[in-house]
Order: C-alpha cells, then sequence, then structure tokens
C-alpha cells in the first residue's frame, strides 16, 4: 500500500508560502576577505590578459573564470570591434609588448576590492579599472573597464 501524505497547511510550521529563489542555494556565494586570497596577483594578471585578449593574442573565454557575464559580454564586444579594426587594416593578432605597472586598491566593503592598474605599452599608458567581489571563495571581477 502506497503512504498517505496531507497537503501542507497555511497554520503548519513548514509551510512557507513564499517560493525559493534557487539562486540563494545554486547561485555564487559571497564571502569575506578572511576566506580569500591576496587580489594583487589577481588585479595583475586579469590586466595581463584583458590587454592580450583586446590585441588577439589571448582567446576571451579563458577569462570567463574570472568575470561575471556582464563583464564577459562587454569584453566580448571590445574584443569583436578590436578584431575588426584589426581586419580593415590589413594586421593581424600579435603579442602586444607592455608592462604592468603601480596597482592602486581599495577595499570599500568587506569582500570587495577597487583597484586601477597602470599598463605601459610604447605609444602609451593605459589604466585598468577593476572592482574583485569574492564570490564561492575566490575573486571575480563585477566591472571592468579599459581606458
Amino acid at each position: 500500500m502506497a503512504p498517505h501524505f496531507e497537503p501542507a497547511q497555511t497554520g503548519d510550521p513548514v509551510y512557507d508560502p513564499t517560493p525559493l529563489d534557487r539562486d540563494d542555494f545554486f547561485g555564487p556565494q559571497p564571502v569575506g576577505r578572511a576566506e580569500l586570497p591576496d587580489p594583487m596577483p589577481v588585479l595583475r594578471n586579469l590586466a595581463h590578459c584583458v590587454v592580450e585578449a583586446l590585441a588577439g593574442a589571448r582567446d576571451l573565454e579563458q577569462l570567463a573564470r574570472w568575470v561575471t557575464d556582464d563583464v564577459y559580454r562587454g569584453l566580448e564586444k571590445r574584443v569583436a570591434l578590436a578584431a575588426r579594426a584589426r581586419r580593415v587594416r590589413g594586421a593581424r593578432p600579435q603579442r602586444p609588448v607592455f608592462a604592468i605597472g603601480t596597482v592602486r586598491a581599495s577595499e570599500p566593503a568587506d569582500g570587495v576590492i577597487e583597484a586601477v592598474v597602470l599598463v605601459h605599452q610604447r605609444p602609451r599608458t593605459r589604466a585598468i579599472v577593476i572592482r574583485l567581489e569574492g564570490f564561492d571563495a575566490r575573486w571575480r571581477a563585477s566591472v571592468l573597464g579599459v581606458l
């Protein structure tokens, strides 16, 4: 004989009429600064990879793990524009020559780092602004801009 279950009633202590959001349990979980590694290597490496991706020397998918979906979509558009500009000029993608310069970082909240990374190239110096947030015990860039 099959077991019989009574439906939950409004007065039952386990009944919750509000639907659960899956992201509350399965989405990225924010963590505090104490549970995260040093952000400086992440900032330097991310800036390095972004410059190479814009130059066409690195596949953008290699950065997907370290950035949020919104940042990835923004970089995807910018990489496509850079590739189109290279095609118009008849230039081939090549590994850029640059040096990572000064990194200025601040921590406006627990588990959040806002930084500016200077990237020195021959014709100019660029500033890359990055906002890192701690999710799932690692840093992810939630904002990234190349100036």
